[in-house]
């Protein structure tokens, strides 16, 4: 077997494994928690499965066989060397340790030139910031009239909002998807054919099944931990929100960003709100919380930024193999 190949399937294992388990809980982490009381772990898995076979599926169908909806046009193919694998098993020791690392700026930054990187940056630190932004408005408005610290549903609506997860849910992952399949794509031809097609969906399929078997994993706690995550209600405000930035920038332009990054801010904002509407929920609780998430973010991008200095200044001068 050639080194690149070998190369190529390491890294794409690597990086599917890294993306679907650190990822996927942004956009799965409140539906695993509002729905694992109710249903199995496979009936969840097997849903999350179908949306994301009709999502690729449909992103191969409708661009011409490249299944990151156009998300690479200002990162073009490369052939895959080892440095290109080690990102994303980087990554994959980070997620070990429950830290919700941005998987773009890990694995493309392998890929992506430093201009590219730069504009990656600044379009994820506006989306942290805008989503932190909408969530603190939303809230704000949604505690005047309900109190998420509890889950008080009149009976008449609970179905409704059982139901509504499920719906919202869908819509986030399929969203989500097209966004960060973008990092696990980066490994393979930007025009798939079928056989490719089939390989890369069984593949996700099964690391899917395993994320729902083993509950979210260690980087769940990081939704677990927030306030009122486990309840239908809030579950459907978070997706709605949260799916509403991410269509916003997939439609502004085509450029890669941090989906954790919009992720962990719209919980920052979501947190301040809640924190600022009831006074028995302190901001001294709260300040720790979203600190926390900001330091691991920050640890993550650090590691992104030394990987493509070391690339394109220490690796590919030297051209070591």
């Amino acid at each position: 077997m050639e080194l690149t190949l070998l190369y190529t399937i390491v890294g794409f294992a690597l990086a599917g494994y890294s993306v679907i388990a650190n990822d996927s809980i942004q956009t799965l982490g409140t539906f695993i928690a509002s729905k694992q009381k109710w249903f199995k772990w496979y009936t969840l898995a097997s849903a999350a499965s179908f949306v994301l076979i009709l999502a690729i599926t449909w992103g191969w169908y409708s661009n011409d066989g490249d299944i990151s909806y156009g998300r690479l046009t200002q990162i073009p193919f490369q052939e895959i060397q080892w440095y290109h694998a080690v990102a994303p098993a980087i990554l994959l020791v980070l997620t070990r340790f429950g830290i919700p690392v941005s998987t773009t700026f890990l694995v493309l930054s392998a890929f992506a030139s430093t201009v590219v990187l730069e504009k990656m940056l600044m379009k994820s630190v506006v989306g942290y910031g805008l989503a932190a932004t909408a969530a603190y408005i939303c809230w704000v408005v949604i505690s005047k009239f309900i109190n998420e610290k509890l889950d008080e549903v009149e009976d008449k609506w609970i179905g409704f909002w059982r139901n509504s997860v499920w719906v919202t849910s869908g819509w986030l992952w399929w969203v989500w998807l097209s966004h960060d399949v973008a990092n696990i794509a980066v490994y393979l031809p930007r025009q798939l054919d079928v056989t490719l097609l089939l390989i890369v969906l069984g593949y996700f399929t099964i690391l899917l099944f395993y994320i729902f078997y083993i509950h979210g994993g260690t980087i769940q706690k990081v939704v677990l931990e927030k306030t009122g995550t486990r309840y239908a209600r809030s579950a459907t405000i978070i997706n709605i929100i949260y799916a509403a930035v991410l269509y916003y920038f997939k439609e502004l332009n085509d450029l890669p960003m941090s989906t954790t990054w919009v992720f962990v801010g719209l919980l920052c904002g979501r947190e301040l709100a809640i924190a600022s509407m009831n006074s028995d929920y302190k901001f001294k609780y709260v300040f720790p919380l979203i600190g926390k998430d900001f330091l691991k973010m920050t640890l993550g991008l650090t590691v992104s930024v030394a990987i493509v200095l070391a690339i394109h200044y220490i690796i590919i001068p030297n051209n070591w193999f």
